[in-house]
């Protein structure tokens, strides 16, 4: 592969930090991106993400799909990857999925809602 193949991003994380610069192949999809993400994440965060879905990438401020390679980010209007400079992504967390306070409302059996018509 040449220099062309290859493309230098740096991941801008909500704290402000950044993860790289690091040179990646244009053919390498999302979803693997994301993995490097998570194993190159500062070890002091408390937050770190342990899967590819708790993370989004956003480039040019859209969100990429996991299955797309980073050739196919070259689409986007706004965040052209050009070999030879150094890209920025921002990396988010989603939010964690909220837990019911109260157990005890799982335990009761759903209300069922009935309707009477009468037509006189």
């Amino acid at each position: 592969m040449g220099d062309e193949d290859w493309i230098e991003l740096k991941f801008r994380l909500a704290d402000g930090t950044d993860i790289g610069p690091t040179k990646y192949s244009q053919f390498m999809t999302v979803a693997s991106l994301k993995e490097r993400i998570i194993s190159q994440w500062p070890k002091d965060r408390e937050n770190a993400p342990k899967t590819i879905n708790e993370i989004k990438v956003i480039n040019g401020g859209k969100i990429l799909e996991n299955n797309t390679t980073l050739s196919e980010t070259r689409s986007l209007p706004f965040g052209e990857l050009i070999p030879g400079m150094v890209t920025t992504m921002h990396v988010v967390l989603r939010p964690p999925l909220l837990v019911p306070k109260n157990e005890k409302l799982q335990d009761k059996p759903p209300v069922k809602n009935s309707c009477v018509c009468c037509i006189l």
